[in-house]
């Protein structure tokens, strides 16, 4: 019987790996592979185990992150060098290669970034397929629906398996002896305190997720539209609104952020920019400019990846992009200031808490490990269920490594967009 969640397992399955039968043949001579990675790797290290028993230490010419690998076959180097993070998740998955944590190796090659270049991205005839294949997931209003459905229509049991019951799927923001759900409150206060949020307000909501933000603004006395585009969001954040005896208050749509001309005295937006895809950048900020009044701010989530690295970054597809979040693209955070600026929005008090999104992500894999032993997940398969672990684990690594990184940043409209 076909498990939940496979859709993932299968569409991610189409970009190019680095397989076929001339790899496997050459295999042993891309050992030279590692002699690059050796030379490349400034910051930490690997600790490698070869196929054929050898231990080596590749890296190792200053202080970082330190990660244990055994490469079980040659072949894994293969689809590293020509498919990048998605041939490097397929060798993972079929056992080419193994490690007792793999998240140090993750923080090493982002940590890495710039002097590995193009040594862990896919190139030649693999990037060329699999940016075909991404942009035929481009978010335009067709597609876009498709996409979200494929990652958040994995089921409202799926989530409440293993978010904390403030079903907040977004870094939270830490202070010590924070819980996970503490620490989600705190982030979604420090959104509201941003907008000054005060009763009689009226709030906008670009993908509200499950409702949580729209329910504690309708607590401070806001009025809320939220939109989102999964039905099974829509749904859970309908029942909870009512619950709470808010439903006069909240109304959650299903509906395209494109589509929106109404006027509002808020916009907050909690880590939807990373799904709306290169192409739709402008149409994003027109939609926050078309429909805050003057005078009104707007408070915005999102994960950037360094300026550095995001020209090679966009060539490519990456693993998140192939198997986990289809359309979507990390922000390169000076076009995302650019264009607000573009339309007469300010970009003002940034800040940055990458590495609470690394515990964030380290507790979720907790939960959803806790989840699976406790048999709340066996409708997904083994297949899913050590694709969504190896998911957490990549973007935990990713924010250690420090070449991605979550933000806060406000934005006024203190006139009218002279565009």
């Amino acid at each position: 019987m076909a498990s939940r969640g496979n859709h993932l397992v299968r569409s991610g399955g189409l970009f190019a790996s680095g397989t076929g039968l001339i790899g496997r043949l050459l295999a042993p001579a891309f050992a030279r592979i590692l002699d690059a990675l050796h030379d490349r790797l400034k910051l930490g290290g690997i600790r490698g185990t070869l196929p054929d028993g050898r231990r080596r230490d590749i890296g190792f010419h200053g202080d970082g992150p330190v990660a244990v690998v055994h490469l079980k076959k040659w072949t894994a180097l293969v689809r590293l060098a020509t498919s990048g993070s998605v041939g490097w998740y397929r060798a993972w998955e079929k056992g080419e290669w193994t490690s007792p944590d793999p998240v140090p190796l993750f923080a090493l090659f982002m940590a890495n970034a710039a002097s590995l270049g193009d040594a862990a991205r896919a190139k030649g005839p693999a990037r060329l397929f699999n940016r075909l294949l991404h942009a035929w997931r481009d978010n335009d209003r067709a597609r876009a629906r498709a996409n979200i459905a494929a990652h958040y229509d994995l089921g409202n049991d799926f989530y409440a398996a293993w978010l904390d019951p403030s079903m907040t799927y977004s870094s939270a923001r830490f202070a010590p002896g924070d819980t996970l759900e503490q620490a989600q409150h705190r982030k979604i206060g420090a959104l509201l305190d941003r907008l000054e949020i005060k009763p009689g307000d009226r709030l906008l909501e670009i993908g509200c997720g499950w409702g949580t933000l729209a329910i504690e603004a309708a607590r401070r006395g806001a009025t809320v539209v939220g939109l989102t585009l999964s039905a099974e969001q829509k749904n859970w954040a309908d029942t909870n609104i009512a619950d709470a005896n808010l439903s006069a208050q909240v109304d959650i749509r299903l509906q395209d952020y494109r589509d929106v001309d109404e006027r509002f005295d808020a916009i907050v937006s909690v880590e939807m920019a990373e799904a709306v895809g290169q192409r739709w950048w402008p149409a994003y900020f027109d939609c926050i400019e078309r429909n805050l009044n003057i005078g009104g701010r707007a408070a915005l989530q999102f994960i950037s990846i360094d300026h550095g690295l995001f020209a090679e970054y966009s060539r490519s597809v990456d693993f998140i992009q192939a198997y986990i979040f289809p359309g979507g693209m990390l922000v390169d955070e000076p076009s995302f200031a650019a264009l607000a600026a573009e339309r007469s929005l300010s970009w003002e008090d940034r800040q940055g808490f990458g590495l609470d999104y690394a515990e964030t992500l380290r507790q979720w894999r907790e939960r959803y490990d806790a989840a699976v032993h406790d048999g709340q997940l066996d409708e997904f398969g083994e297949h899913f269920h050590r694709l969504w672990r190896y998911y957490l684990m990549y973007c935990e690594g990713g924010f250690r490594g420090a070449g991605i990184d979550v933000a806060h940043v406000t934005l006024r409209k203190a006139q009218a967009s002279t565009r």
